[in-house]
């Protein structure tokens, strides 16, 4: 479980709020928007890494964040975008001093600026009592980013639109080993390269869902990635392979990226199948367990040590649950 402590009193400060990160299990992009935004078709979970953000409420008035990420100027920063426009929005007089502490990397693909903002909203709307639902907190997450409003959602979701389209899904109980090249990438020098496939062929919700039990089944009768370490992969999506689809940014940022393209061969040639999630740079490895994920990063770390790079391509790895809530989905209606 989370650790989540009030303030004493009429709750006047939120310590230690987590603001998980996200994975894509698959992405496709299936057209474009005479607005240049991209069509997706996406699936969202939750996993157990997490930034922790701490907030007080203060009588002047003003939003300060106690630390920004270098470079991003305080009024751009996601996270005091999100308290303004709840601020605005309920016309509350109070303000608040935020401090994010940062665990999820940025440029990795991971929605770490986009779950921070949504922490906040969320967390926000609890200190300041502005009362506000969650299909009312989703309008306001919208136009931070498109992912936001997935954190808001609370549940794994199927995804539509340009991501503002969501629908709860069933998971699996499963485990990731998530890996961080020493490469950052832009997400929107992704989505605007001449290379990138805009025309993936759509599908219904339910053909993702009933994967998702087929392959349960499969797994249960010692079929599918549960007997498999090495997590298996097929890019039809057949049963019994760990993963669905594919990512279509991923031919993108391999192409344009050596260090990032050398990190997925790494991974091949140790017996791992790895997606990349978002726009990238961080893979993902899926297992039936933890002590199976817990083994990918040891031979990870083995190799890399082996080979005494003092260059790593490998900046760090994470071996995360996945999770069926978001930590705060209760902390709405």
């Amino acid at each position: 479980m989370f650790g989540l402590r009030d303030g004493g009193g009429a709750e006047d400060a939120l310590l230690d709020v987590p603001a998980p990160a996200k994975i894509n299990l698959f992405l496709h992009v299936v057209g474009r928007r005479a607005d240049g935004y991209h069509l997706l078709q996406t699936a969202f979970r939750f996993v157990d890494l997490c930034d922790r953000l701490d907030f007080a409420l203060r009588d002047d008035g003003r939003i300060v964040c106690e630390n920004t990420l270098p470079g991003v100027a305080p009024e751009n920063d996601l996270i005091f975008r999100a308290a303004t426009a709840l601020r605005e929005a309920c016309g509350v007089r109070q303000g608040a001093s935020i401090r994010c502490r940062k665990t999820i990397p940025a440029g990795g693909g991971l929605g770490g600026g986009s779950s921070d903002a949504a922490t906040t909203l969320i967390a926000l709307n609890r200190l300041w009592r502005t009362g506000l639902t969650r299909d009312q907190l989703l309008r306001l997450a919208l136009p931070l980013g498109a992912d936001v409003p997935i954190f808001v959602f609370g549940r794994p979701a199927f995804a539509e639109g340009i991501g503002e389209r969501l629908s709860a899904l069933p998971m699996l109980e499963r485990a990731y080993v998530i890996i961080k090249p020493a490469a950052a990438i832009a997400t929107a020098s992704v989505f605007s390269h001449p290379d990138l496939t805009r025309n993936s062929p759509s599908f219904i919700m339910s053909v993702f869902a009933d994967w998702l039990m087929a392959n349960k089944a499969a797994n249960d009768f010692g079929e599918g990635s549960g007997e498999n370490p090495s997590g298996s992969i097929c890019s039809d999506g057949k049963i019994g392979c760990a993963y669905f689809g594919r990512n279509d940014l991923e031919p993108v940022v391999l192409a344009e990226n050596p260090g990032v393209r050398r990190v997925r061969l790494f991974l091949g040639q140790l017996g791992f199948q790895s997606r990349m999630t978002g726009s990238g740079a961080c893979f993902f490895v899926e297992f039936a367990t933890l002590a199976q994920a817990r083994m990918c990063q040891q031979k990870i770390a083995a190799k890399i040590a082996e080979t005494g790079k003092r260059d790593a391509l490998i900046e760090n790895t994470w071996v995360c649950q996945g999770l069926n809530d978001h930590p705060l989905r209760y902390w709405i209606d």
